[in-house]
């Protein structure tokens, strides 16, 4: 098991992300309205998520109610559903970066991931990103380090952090003084 103070939650998806007009686009009302409910209802588990699940079903595969799903799992610290989340918006980011819907096949020159301000290209980052973490938190060390590995290829100035996620593999099991 991997100690707790290495990686702070900071890992989770960029808040531009979030917010950003590319990828809330088309997202309808009444899942909007889903999706500010279940902020406000965060501290109401089951309320926060009937939320969430509602607004999966009036835009079901929408990145903005992907983001959601992943954040409420991970801070509720339900880690192997977050992980789930994670993998869909890796297909998802996939899809709309006309990338290969395998993470392990696609290369640097892809997409722009070297340009941080290409919302989609980081997309993909940070949704690769949340999976080798949540990887590395479920004890899948060698998945979470291929998927770092991944990371630093095809950004390799790590503008979204990476190198701190493989500092915590290559610590791991190593007395701290």
């Amino acid at each position: 098991m991997m100690p707790e103070p290495f990686v702070s939650p900071e890992v989770e998806l960029n808040e531009a992300l979030v917010t950003s007009a590319l990828l809330g686009c088309g997202l309808p009302s009444a899942a909007e309205h889903h999706l500010w409910e279940a902020g406000l209802s965060y501290h109401l588990d089951d309320i926060a998520e009937g939320h969430l699940r509602e607004a999966e079903a009036l835009a079901p595969g929408h990145a903005a109610v992907l983001i959601g799903l992943y954040r409420f799992y991970f801070y509720k610290g339900r880690l192997a559903e977050a992980l789930d989340v994670a993998r869909r918006c890796l297909l998802k980011a996939a899809q709309e970066n006309n990338l290969s819907s395998d993470w392990r096949c696609v290369r640097a020159g892809d997409a722009a991931f070297g340009c941080y301000e290409s919302i989609l290209p980081r997309f993909f980052l940070f949704s690769l990103k949340g999976y080798a973490y949540l990887q590395m938190r479920l004890g899948r060390t060698e998945e979470g380090r291929i998927a770092v590995q991944k990371l630093l290829e095809l950004d390799p100035t790590d503008k979204i952090g990476a190198k701190v996620l493989l500092g915590v593999l290559d610590r791991m099991g190593q007395d701290d003084e």
